[in-house]
């Protein structure tokens, strides 16, 4: 049998090397799966502005006025 003090170090050892698995596991493709989620909603975000906007301006809620203050 194992003394204590041995035993102890083994299993420290083994938490470190799994933790190290369970970090590269979760860095795989990151940036990837960022993007994947991102781009889509901001496109479907945008669409949905854009609809909307068209439909208050159709109603006359909110129509945008040409004020030419250049001069």
């Amino acid at each position: 049998m194992l003394p204590l003090r041995a035993f102890n170090i083994n299993c420290e050892a083994r938490l470190l090397s799994s933790r190290s698995q369970l970090k590269e596991k979760e860095m795989s493709f990151g940036l990837l799966r960022v993007f994947s989620i991102v781009i889509p909603f901001l496109y479907v975000g945008t669409l949905i502005s854009k609809n909307f906007a068209a439909l208050l301006e159709e109603h006359d809620i909110f129509v945008p006025e040409d004020d030419d203050d250049d001069d």
